[in-house]
């Protein structure tokens, strides 16, 4: 009992005293400059429970800013953004951590413009706790709900921690195998003890490794805050080729049936990895057969 007592106070006096430490009065002057446009991504959030978005990794070849465009003639107003992005058009740096305060608000501005929201980032993660505090700090100031990763399992205890003193939930993300997190009994054990870490489920990497997706879905019910929408040709190998939704082996139908069973609330983020100068008619298509296939749901 004392150990982990004492397991606990170190990981709150962590986030104290890192908390301290960054948050210079120039920092806070600018988050505090920003919280209108914050404020109004947040409002952008549908009646509906399901968000269908993109995650822009589809969109790596590409500047954040044509990545923008492309979500947005896809009909697609919700964004999982991935660390390293270039920004593109007159910007300097790029989509991470250390983002100039200029283009952080910019970029914000340009977002809500669109009539558009980044829920997550990811999949990222910190190497020590100054690390993680600087992602848990970024994604405060850009709004986001949740931070997609798959965190070092000694981390745990410190990002829950995190977690809870920003409010900002982290997802776990399984690669395939032999990833640490590549079935959901890893995630269940890591999520055991930390009210504040969840689940990315990303159904094409549970096939890659031989997975009943539909089975792993029921495993993490109730802590599924993301799902990675993408599909496979095949069950047969880690390195499956990546098809369009609806043209690969995962039973989609049954998916969203039981995505809808467990009444999920979250995003659903559109993740192509192939076809990657080209892939605009894809997402498109998959917008197409998730909305045919979720309007029959109800």
């Amino acid at each position: 009992m004392k150990k982990l007592f004492f397991k606990g106070l170190l990981a709150f006096l962590s986030v104290v005293l890192l908390t301290q430490c960054t948050d210079t009065p120039s920092e806070t002057s600018t988050a505090d400059a920003d919280s209108s446009a914050v404020e109004s991504a947040k409002a952008l959030a549908t009646a509906d429970d399901w968000k269908l978005g993109v995650q822009f990794w589809t969109f790596k070849n590409f500047p954040f800013v044509t990545a923008i465009e492309k979500a947005d003639s896809a009909g697609v107003k919700f964004i999982e953004a991935f660390p390293g992005q270039a920004l593109g058009g007159d910007y300097k740096d790029s989509f991470n951590i250390n983002m100039s305060p200029d283009s952080k608000t910019r970029i914000k501005q340009l977002v809500v413009s669109k009539g558009m929201r980044i829920v997550a980032f990811g999949v990222t993660g910190g190497k020590n706790p100054e690390e993680w505090n600087k992602i848990f700090s970024f994604a405060r100031d850009m709004g986001f709900d949740y931070i997609v990763s798959e965190p070092n399992k000694s981390h745990l205890d410190l990002i829950d921690s995190l977690s809870g003193a920003y409010g900002i939930k982290i997802a776990i993300h399984e690669h395939a195998k032999p990833n640490p997190y590549w079935h959901p009994d890893s995630v269940i054990a890591a999520m055991k003890g930390h009210p504040n870490i969840y689940a990315c489920a990303d159904l094409g990497h549970w096939g890659r490794s031989g997975l009943d997706v539909v089975d792993c879905l029921k495993k993490l019910e109730g802590r599924i805050i993301g799902v990675h929408l993408k599909d496979i040709k095949a069950l047969t190998h880690t390195k499956d080729d990546d098809v369009v939704v609806g043209t690969g082996v995962l039973k989609y139908p049954e998916i969203f049936a039981e995505l809808k069973r467990q009444n999920f609330k979250g995003m659903l983020s559109i993740e192509r990895e192939n076809n990657w100068d080209n892939n605009m008619p894809d997402v498109k298509e998959t917008v197409r057969y998730y909305n045919e296939k979720v309007k029959a749901l109800k």
